[in-house]
């Protein structure tokens, strides 16, 4: 190491490291990285960005997927621990680790890709605010891939736990595929009495519809009691509330993540992951309506979008001349009608 590299702290100098972060926030300063070079700029340009974008959506259904159900292997697998299954993991546990994924999730890959991470949050940009049909494919595509990953890696670092309530869940003539079995480590299954599947559809209709409309009230620009820093952990709770809430009753929340993992339990554990008490239709398309009236109830009763232009977060689209017409309509007052529209008949 050079006598330059050391001496390159001064006094009140921060080094180099999470203290980037907090640049804006502190007057002292965080020492500089090293100087960005041509070679890398040179790389960067030649990513070809629907690449970035896919695996950043990838990277971030992973991010959400894995600890949720890892802190599910942990809980499920010492159900009959002597220590005691609280020592473990609760439903409690499962909220935040799945709450706490999707904020990682937002946090690292959304100034990538937009952040969806959800198949039915993709349809839903596409269907109200203008996100490309082409792009819809490749994002739903690697979420699932994401989850896929997530749901491999789990089962590859418990597989001896796993392995250990197989065997013995087949020497009592259990069955591998059912709420608390080894399958639902991966994915949801309704209790053994859940057998009106309309209760258990209901139940994802309205969770996954109060999640959407919490989403979108997160990303509207003109919410003022919502911030850039703080919108990824709210999301991230949202979630987390309706685990906890119900959990218990059988619920999905993403296509993504449940496809994807349905999969894996699919490969360990046999076709019937995906034909149990035929409740995979339900898992995996009753999100996508759900969402869509959620986020359609926040557009047609919330949303401002004049005040969307005003804040410049959206253009008006006949453009300003347009704008001005409508607001010159819209705040005339009665007597002022004819006046308006001989001034606009005029241009």
């Amino acid at each position: 190491m050079s006598s330059a590299d050391l001496t390159r702290l001064h006094t009140h100098d921060l080094e180099l490291g999470v203290t980037e972060a907090i640049q804006k926030q502190v007057s002292r300063h965080v020492v500089a990285p090293k100087p960005v070079s041509q070679r890398r700029l040179d790389f960067e340009r030649r990513r070809p960005r629907w690449i970035r974008e896919c695996m950043a959506e990838a990277t971030g259904v992973f991010f959400y997927v894995f600890p949720g159900i890892a802190a599910v292997a942990s809980f499920t697998l010492n159900l009959a621990n002597p220590v005691g299954v609280a020592a473990f993991g609760s439903l409690f546990q499962i909220g935040w680790a799945f709450g706490f994924g999707i904020a990682f999730a937002i946090i690292c890959c959304a100034p990538t890709s937009g952040g969806h991470f959800n198949p039915c949050i993709t349809i839903a940009f596409w269907f109200w605010q203008g996100f490309p049909l082409k792009k819809v494919p490749q994002y739903i595509i690697s979420q699932i891939f994401g989850a896929f990953i997530a749901g491999l890696l789990v089962m590859g670092m418990y597989w001896p736990e796993i392995q250990a309530m197989k065997e013995e869940l087949l020497a009592a003539g259990k069955p591998l595929v059912a709420n608390g079995a080894p399958a639902s480590i991966l994915c949801s299954f309704p209790n053994p009495n859940q057998t009106n599947l309309g209760f258990v559809f209901m139940t994802e209709f309205f969770v996954d519809a109060f999640l959407a409309l919490v989403i979108w009230a997160c990303i509207d620009p003109t919410n003022p009691f919502i911030s850039p820093a703080s919108a990824p952990f709210v999301i991230g709770v949202a979630y987390a509330s309706m685990v906890w809430g119900f959990a218990d009753i059988t619920i999905s929340t993403n296509m993504a993540r449940d496809l994807g993992t349905r999969m894996v339990a699919a490969i360990f554990f046999g076709k019937e992951a995906f034909t149990y008490m035929t409740y995979s239709p339900i898992s995996l398309l009753v999100s996508i309506p759900a969402t869509l009236v959620g986020t359609g109830y926040y557009e047609f009763l919330m949303r401002d979008s004049l005040l969307t232009i005003h804040k410049g977060h959206a253009e008006f689209e006949t453009g300003n001349e347009g704008l001005m017409r409508h607001l010159s309509r819209t705040t005339a007052g009665p007597g002022d009608e004819s006046d308006v529209s001989k001034h606009s008949g005029k241009r």
